[in-house]
């Protein structure tokens, strides 16, 4: 007897992390349209970036946010899925032609989250310390703060982080909290950071949905998973890094913060080794003007070359 056809079909990178995201806008869809959970199917997918863990590199070495990304987008245009769930950080400014995101869930917390095994905070390592990251903004950021800090690869996902700090591959690494708070382990978090020390990556905390472009149908059926304010929050976040043709090359941060029917975008670039940074904010109520707008400033300040100066 042939199954019956999915009210959905869900594609998901595989990791603990990615597999709790997809479930819960599984649950969600379920209990927005009075359907079984079972309904929703969930579809897991390795991606480019999942099969290059091992290798430590980072991400502009092997090629950029959208490695985490091509394989779900691929199945997604071809038909074989029909939502794409993604941590948003991870989606490419540049979507590929006949795809969008079409709603975000409520916003996560969006600090990062420091962890060790042997001190409490960043001020406490030793002179020297190793510090694990992969990420070259978390990086920029803590020789901002530290210049002496030796910075030591560090990628897989939380829990491979997780495992590598008790193995001792080193002394601290940063995190996301959202994803800690996901996974139930936001006690491993030794410190949370002020985010407007450390701030965040561009739409950090946020889970994005992504359908095929004019697919009617499964605008509908995700449009009421969609959180208004965190959707212009984003989008304010990646239009801001657009304008500046942000990758992983380079170190951005942003933070979006609403007050009323007010929101104010703050925007940061920073040097590789985090010794010469710019920042620049604006407040609005159009979240792709006002990305603009901070975009733009920023690079009035950095200059036109700023990424060619001190990206990878």
């Amino acid at each position: 007897m042939q199954s019956p056809t999915p009210f959905a079909r869900i594609g998901t990178r595989g990791s603990p992390l990615a597999l709790a995201q997809a479930r819960l806008v599984r649950q969600l869809l379920s209990e927005a349209h009075g359907v079984e959970e079972e309904a929703v199917a969930i579809e897991v997918f390795s991606t480019g970036g999942d099969r290059s863990q091992s290798e430590n590199t980072t991400l502009s070495d092997i090629g950029g946010k959208g490695v985490f990304t091509k394989e779900i987008d691929d199945a997604l245009l071809s038909g074989r899925i029909d939502i794409g769930v993604h941590s948003s950080k991870d989606v490419a400014t540049g979507l590929p032609q006949g795809m969008s995101l079409a709603a975000f869930l409520e916003r996560e917390d969006v600090r990062d989250a420091f962890l060790s095994v042997s001190v409490k905070g960043m001020d406490n390592l030793p002179e020297g310390a190793r510090f694990g990251t992969s990420s070259i903004r978390r990086a920029a950021q803590a020789l901002r703060l530290r210049p002496d800090l030796r910075i030591v690869p560090f990628r897989g996902n939380v829990h491979t982080r997780l495992q590598k700090l008790l193995d001792g591959v080193a002394d601290a690494t940063l995190l996301a909290l959202a994803g800690l708070n996901r996974l139930g382990e936001e006690h491993r978090a030794t410190a949370i950071l002020d985010p407007e020390d450390f701030m965040p990556a561009p739409a950090q905390g946020a889970i994005g949905i992504a359908i095929r472009d004019h697919d009617d149908r499964f605008a509908e059926i995700v449009a009421p998973l969609d959180h208004a304010p965190t959707h212009a929050a984003i989008t304010a976040e990646r239009t801001m890094l657009a304008v500046l043709d942000g990758s992983c090359r380079t170190p951005v941060g942003a933070l979006s913060e609403w007050a009323g029917e007010m929101l104010t975008l703050k925007g940061e670039i920073l040097s590789l080794d985090g010794q010469t940074s710019f920042r620049a904010e604006a407040s609005g109520k159009d979240a792709t003007t006002l990305g603009e707008n901070v975009g733009r400033e920023l690079l009035a300040q950095a200059g036109p070359n700023w990424a060619d100066q001190w990206g990878r």
